[in-house]
């Protein structure tokens, strides 16, 4: 019988604060996933990414997965999320991508 291994992570101070974010921008290549986290300020001209995260295909869709269930188990206990769209902002052409904000 397999015997699970178990994983310690561990969350340092400085990573444990946290960033803020109220914006994302997603791209790909064929082998990654690049998740820029940005925070956008009313009416400022510019916005900061302040963080990037990069995964694999195959990583990025166990978070989209991971994402979903969470949604879910959030949306049981507090009400569904309402989606807007931020002002500003066209949809994104129907084909499930998310604007990007880096693009003129």
């Amino acid at each position: 019988m397999e015997q699970k291994k178990e994983l310690k992570i561990e969350l340092t101070p400085e990573v444990a604060t946290g960033h803020y974010s109220n914006l994302a921008a997603i791209s790909h290549s064929a082998q990654e996933f690049f998740f820029d986290f940005i925070a956008v300020a009313p009416n400022m001209p510019q916005a900061k990414v302040v963080s990037r995260v990069i995964m694999t295909p195959e990583n990025a869709k166990n978070l989209l997965f991971a994402i979903r269930d969470n949604i879910a188990k959030y949306e049981q206990t507090f009400g569904e999320i309402t989606h807007k769209q931020p002002q500003g902002q066209k949809p994104a052409g129907g084909k499930g991508e998310i604007p990007n904000p880096f693009m003129a």
